[in-house]
């Protein structure tokens, strides 16, 4: 549905305008009683969305970027891994009004060599030897599956040995898809 009525039209209608768009454009969706509503356009990756997306990618990110910089995209053969991925954002309390910043994490090094799933690290930063919070979205954690439920498992099953004060998340991610 995405790519008929709303990402085509949309590279279409720059391409008319003359300027066509050659890169990564993010497409800020949200699903509503109404549809799907396009919140925003970025010409980057979209973040925590990246965090399922490139686990999946089989191929050479910089292969993929070079080829769009010289024009010759159809030149590459972009592959994916048949494998389900989830991620849930781990938030610090207070987000996104005033995140509280400082709390110590535990539990990250714990996951951290698993193979089935990938800790981002993004509202964080190091003191004195020890990862603490230091923003809203502190983590995103990805579990990887070979379907969408096993992944949601993996992905939670590991959100829950990870430890700080005050953080939340929400706990429907991927619940309705499959």
């Amino acid at each position: 549905f995405c790519m008929e009525s709303i990402y085509q039209p949309t590279l279409d209608a720059m391409a008319k305008e003359g300027r066509p768009f050659t890169g990564i454009l993010f497409f800020g969706l949200m699903l509503t009683a109404q549809g799907v509503k396009v919140l925003e356009y970025n010409a980057r990756f979209g973040d925590p969305e990246t965090q399922v997306v490139l686990p999946r990618l089989k191929g050479d990110l910089v292969e993929i970027f070079e080829a769009c910089i010289d024009g010759k995209l159809e030149d590459v053969r972009i592959e994916w891994k048949e494998e389900a991925a989830v991620c849930v954002v781990m938030a610090s309390g207070g987000y996104p009004e005033s995140p509280k910043t400082g709390y110590p994490i535990q539990g990250i090094e714990e996951i951290a060599h698993q193979k089935n799933v990938l800790v981002f690290q993004a509202g964080t930063k190091e003191k004195d030897g020890q990862v603490i919070t230091n923003g809203g979205r502190v983590l995103g954690v990805t579990g990887l599956g070979s379907t969408l439920a096993e992944a949601r498992q993996i992905a939670y099953q590991n959100v829950e040995k990870i430890k700080f004060m005050d953080q939340h998340y929400r706990k429907d991610i991927g619940i309705h898809i499959e």
